[in-house]
């Protein structure tokens, strides 16, 4: 059995799955064009980069796939350099904008203007109903069990059937999203496709290194840990020194702060904390990851990965059909 079919505007992808966007330097054009050409949706995050080497991914992905399959951007819209970021994507022609961390108006219309889909990162149903009246092409809900920084303390499939009814634009789901038995469920509760970010990581072609993969391989149930994010939200992350030394609101020095957030407490440099573990520091680096990383148990080929995925969900299907 094939997967349903996804569209947003001019995207058709051959599987309804969306790459999550990571940063600083997780998913970028390597990762991004492996999704694509294995018939998924790619994204880059355009986070923690400058705009030059944003540019040069777009472009390099756009090699390695050959002008083939679909390229987005995750811009995050606490960034400083959020219009800067976003403006450079859609001059790159990029096929779509991913947008969380908060709402602009100014987004929707830059899309239109390049006539470029943006699709926006929600935690509820008001948001997501907010998002469509701006002009939002597809809304990604996403519930407490995703990595990164957190939006809501629900779960995933409490508030999916919320959104799903609350507007009509295409819902794609997030959070916990790992195998082919939760994409079926979320299909079967009317989203139109899932995103997924962790299982990702632990790819071949992740262009993260390897000390950092390997922290999701050795993680256990009950090793992720929220965090107080310097932007005012909590955050999902794997437990290592780095969460140590930030909890119960400690502080860490700030060396040099580069005026990277629009909003931020100055407890810790999270910036520093997301290259260190990119550079490989995966004890004194923030590692963020989704409540299921103890379930992820091997790095495999990004095509391996999604033929594993679209193989559980026919397995699943046709049990739920006997």
């Amino acid at each position: 059995m094939n997967f349903p079919k996804l569209k947003i505007g001019q995207m058709e992808p051959a599987v309804p799955i969306i790459q999550g966007g990571m940063g600083v330097g997780i998913s970028l054009s390597n990762l991004a064009a492996a999704v694509a050409n294995a018939g998924g949706i790619g994204i880059i995050s355009g986070t923690g980069i400058s705009v030059e080497e944003l540019k040069t991914h777009i472009r390099k992905a756009r090699e390695l796939t050959q002008g083939v399959g679909y390229i987005g951007v995750n811009v995050l819209y606490a960034m400083t350099d959020f219009a800067e970021t976003m403006k450079a994507a859609l001059e790159e022609k990029v096929d779509f904008i991913i947008s969380g961390a908060g709402i602009s108006r100014d987004m929707y219309s830059w899309g239109k203007d390049y006539n470029t889909p943006v699709i926006s990162i929600v935690s509820s149903a008001k948001l997501a109903k907010m998002s469509q009246r701006l002009g939002a092409s597809a809304v990604v809900v996403e519930g407490f069990e995703a990595g990164g920084h957190l939006g809501t303390d629900r779960a995933l499939f409490e508030i999916l059937p919320e959104v799903v009814e609350a507007v009509n634009i295409p819902v794609i789901a997030a959070g916990g999203i790992i195998n082919g038995k939760a994409v079926k469920k979320a299909l079967a509760m009317g989203a139109s496709g899932v995103q997924m970010g962790s299982r990702f990581v632990a790819s071949e072609e992740c262009d993260a290194p390897l000390s950092f993969k390997e922290k999701f391989l050795h993680s256990k149930e009950g090793d992720t840990t929220l965090i107080e994010s310097v932007v005012g939200l909590k955050g999902r992350a794997i437990k290592n020194a780095f969460t140590d030394k930030i909890s119960e609101n400690k502080k860490v020095k700030i060396d040099k702060c580069v005026t990277c957030l629009k909003k931020c407490s100055h407890r810790y440099c999270i910036l520093d904390s997301l290259l260190k573990s990119r550079a490989g520091d995966a004890e004194d680096g923030l590692i963020f990851s989704g409540s299921r990383v103890h379930e992820i148990n091997d790095i495999l080929p990004v095509k391996k990965i999604i033929d594993n995925i679209m193989s559980e969900f026919t397995e699943f299907n046709t049990l739920l059909s006997n």
